[in-house]
C-alpha cells in the first residue's frame, strides 16, 4: 500500500513536471514579464547618459496610489506621441512595490492605455538613493528627471501639459 501510494506521488510530481516544462506563459505571467524590475544600481547608470548623445532622457517617477501622479501621466503619453520622432526617450518608473504589478500597475497600464516604457524600482532602500537622482529630492512624486548631454534638470511637481511641452521643447533645441 505505501508502495502505491509513493508510486501515485511519482508518477503525478512527473505529470506536473511533464505538463508545466515548455507550456507558454500564461497571460499573467506574460504581462508582469512586460515590466521589467530592477534595484536603482541598475537603472543608475541611465541618468547618466554620454556628454556626445543628443538623446533628451525624461524620467518620471510615479506610483499608482499618487493622485498628482496619475493626473499628469497622460502628458506624458501625449508629450511621447507629440515627439514620438525626436531624439527623445522618457520612461515611466513606478515606485509600487514590486508585489503590486500583477494586480495594481499592469491593470493600471492597461485601463489607461499607457504606450511609453514603464519599468518597477523595486529598492526598498529610498533613502540611499532618492540624494543620487537629485539631492534636492525629499522623495515626494511625482517627481520628473530630465538629462541631455550631461545636463540634469529635476522637478517634484505636478506638470501640466503646456509646462511638459514648453520644457520639453527647450531641451530638445539645446
Amino acid at each position: 500500500m505505501i508502495i502505491n501510494k509513493l508510486s501515485t506521488y511519482i508518477f503525478l510530481a512527473g505529470c506536473f513536471i511533464f505538463l508545466t516544462s515548455g507550456i507558454p506563459p500564461t497571460e499573467n505571467e506574460s504581462q508582469i514579464s512586460k515590466i521589467p524590475v530592477y534595484t536603482f544600481d541598475e537603472i543608475e547608470p541611465m541618468f547618466h547618459p554620454e556628454t556626445s548623445n543628443d538623446t533628451t532622457y525624461v524620467f518620471n517617477f510615479w506610483a499608482t496610489y499618487c493622485a498628482p501622479c496619475i493626473k499628469e501621466l497622460p502628458h506624458f503619453e501625449a508629450i511621447g506621441k507629440k515627439y514620438a520622432n525626436e531624439k527623445i526617450k522618457i520612461v515611466l518608473i513606478s515606485l509600487d512595490f514590486k508585489s503590486r504589478i500583477e494586480n495594481g500597475v499592469i491593470p493600471f497600464i492597461e485601463k489607461r492605455n499607457i504606450k511609453l516604457p514603464v519599468i518597477v524600482l523595486a529598492d526598498p532602500d529610498a533613502n540611499a538613493w532618492i540624494d543620487k537622482v537629485d539631492p534636492s529630492w525629499d522623495g515626494t512624486i511625482p517627481a520628473t528627471l530630465i538629462v541631455k548631454k550631461g545636463e540634469k534638470a529635476f522637478y517634484s511637481k505636478e506638470f501640466t501639459y503646456e509646462e511638459l511641452d514648453l520644457l520639453i521643447t527647450k531641451f530638445l533645441e539645446k
